[in-house]
């Protein structure tokens, strides 16, 4: 299968190049396809004609997204409208990422992926609009929610957690904000999973479980040697920054678990990762 590949620089795109072998990805760096300009977006797809594109592409600084709201419209809803756009002229299908901030946090159990978006923020809100005009535009979707991802590469609340834990003598951690750790080589595996087949749609995919982040810390340290690293708890509400994350936003993987595609408990995924850290 031949795979255009649109934000090779971040976590899961890095890490897709990594993985999926069993494929010819093209993979063009972010100058050369920058999905906000049309032009290029269009020529890249048309010049490229991939069987899948795979948008990676995002403005993920959530609280950076307050201050640029139209930087974040253009990257997060602007972008993924022209990949569809070009997709729906060349007959190719679209991977396009989502997030678990395209909901409000207000629930009680894991979000379906049939329960209505109600974004709080400016990063969930043109996250939500990039989903919508997603499925405006182009029938052959996959449209796929994860959350809290972390990996290897780059910055992330894992490696945050261990630099600190080195540097510090404790941490205040917030207590009530909670949601689903997604490791981004499991991520990488499932959507690979999930484009051998023409199942459109809209997919959550984390790994299985959900914790706060006060309890995502504890079992990193505990990971690193440190189980009684002294830890306080505090309330999102303690914690000040620009923008407002869903308190309770864990997704329940149910669409990808109907056809066979499943994720491993969060937990296990970390234990694999924290020691290859550590070296």
């Amino acid at each position: 299968m031949k795979v255009l590949l649109a934000g090779c620089a971040g976590q899961l795109g890095r890490t897709i190049q990594e993985s999926w072998n069993e494929h010819e990805l093209i993979v063009p760096s972010e100058s050369e396809f920058d999905i906000t300009d049309w032009p290029t977006a269009k020529r890249v797809v048309e010049d490229v004609r991939p069987e899948v594109v795979v948008n990676a592409a995002a403005y993920t600084d959530v609280d950076a997204c307050e201050a640029r709201p139209e930087l974040a419209y253009k990257v997060n809803a602007l972008g993924p409208r022209h990949l569809a756009s070009a997709c729906l002229l060349t007959g190719a299908a679209l991977v396009h990422i989502s997030s678990n901030c395209v909901f409000d946090g207000s629930a009680s159990r894991p979000y379906l992926e049939f329960d209505p978006a109600n974004p709080i923020s400016v990063y969930g809100a043109s996250k939500q609009a990039g989903d919508q005009v997603v499925r405006d535009v182009l029938p052959r979707h996959y449209i796929v929610r994860t959350a809290w991802m972390y990996s290897a590469l780059g910055r992330n609340f894992v490696k945050t957690i261990l630099r600190l834990g080195a540097e510090r003598p404790g941490l205040s951690m917030v207590a009530d904000e909670v949601s689903s750790p997604t490791f981004a080589p499991d991520l990488a595996s499932a959507l690979q999973a999930l484009v051998q087949e023409p199942l459109y749609g809209t997919y959550h995919l984390t790994n299985y479980g959900e914790c706060s982040r006060l309890e995502f810390a504890r079992e990193i340290l505990r990971l690193a040697g440190k189980p009684h690293f002294p830890l306080e708890p505090i309330s999102l509400r303690d914690y000040q920054r620009p923008s407002r994350p869903p308190l309770y936003s864990p997704l329940a993987n149910t669409c990808a678990a109907a056809i066979g595609v499943t994720v491993r408990p969060w937990q296990e995924a970390l234990a694999e990762l924290v020691p290859q850290l550590l070296g």
